[in-house]
């Protein structure tokens, strides 16, 4: 999981199981350095397994922990700490702080609790009138927030061992493949399809993966044989007004390139894809 995130050419991936953790569609911009600078031989290190910011100019750190540790709250609380302080800049507002979402994703069991997916927000609440604080149109228009929570730093904890269900939801499948290490072809959430496809690469052995790229190379191989043999003279037919005869003569050829990368593994909707065909016609 670490290197799947990780990896900028799979931005696609990590917006996808964001956007459905967080329930917006998130925009990253880049992944950020995940180690804080000491600044000096007693300052403690603050090392997250992933650091990006987002369109909103949010922070976003990722944290994956599989070994139990019972400060692990205290272990949350600095890591966001320290990461606004190393955002602010020397003689910068206060206003400016950054804002930092903190997302763990626990395979041991932290606390007590029925739940698999806890969210953690700021808020002021009244001790007499139990009203909730709101921020005035001033501090809206001045912080470029609407609400007091969204000044401070929220905290997504997964606990992965208290998922025991099926997926019934898009970010339950994310769970259930956090879990499982397994993506359902009947999966629709964000980017899980591109994650399936990617995380199959990740685990084959290097003689694998030769073969693979073996495979893709041979596709492209067909490919490029389509277009030089059929979709040129097809192009070369119409501008010069060549006969009806010469075009479906061309339209069987490019059928019988679509039936033969579907005998080497490619699906009927790509090798349509590919060949400039109809899929339906593949299926009669």
């Amino acid at each position: 999981m670490k290197r799947l995130l990780r990896s900028k050419a799979n931005f696609e991936i990590l917006e996808g199981f964001l956007s459905e953790l967080l329930g917006e569609d998130i925009v990253i911009l880049e992944i950020l350095e995940s180690e804080s600078n000491k600044e000096s031989k007693t300052d403690k290190f603050n090392r997250v397994d992933l650091k990006v910011k987002n369109s909103k100019g949010d922070i976003v750190i990722i944290e994956i922990q599989y070994d139990r540790e019972f400060d692990y709250l205290q272990r949350m609380l600095y890591g966001t700490s320290r990461v606004i302080t190393e955002h602010q800049q020397e003689g910068e507002a206060y206003s400016a702080l950054v804002k930092v979402i903190s997302v763990n994703i626990l395979y041991f069991d932290l606390g007590h609790g029925t739940d698999y997916i806890y969210h953690g927000t700021t808020k002021f609440v009244g001790i007499h009138d139990h009203d909730t604080l709101q921020l005035d149109s001033r501090q809206q228009q001045q912080y470029g927030k609407t609400r007091i929570n969204d000044i401070y730093p929220e905290y997504y904890l997964i606990r992965i061992n208290n998922f025991n269900r099926i997926a019934t939801t898009s970010l339950d499948e994310w769970i259930y493949f956090l879990k499982n290490e397994e993506i359902k072809d009947e999966f629709k959430a964000k980017g899980i399809q591109k994650a399936r496809q990617t995380f199959s690469l990740l685990s084959m052995s290097d003689e694998e993966l030769r073969a693979y790229h073996d495979y893709q190379d041979e596709l492209r191989d067909e490919a490029s044989y389509a277009e030089t043999n059929y979709e040129f003279p097809y192009m070369e037919g119409v501008r010069k007004g060549k006969s009806e005869g010469l075009t479906e003569g061309i339209e069987k050829g490019k059928l019988e390139v679509a039936r033969r990368l579907m005998r080497k593994g490619m699906n009927a909707e790509d090798a349509a894809e590919v060949a400039g065909v109809n899929v339906q016609l593949l299926r009669e």
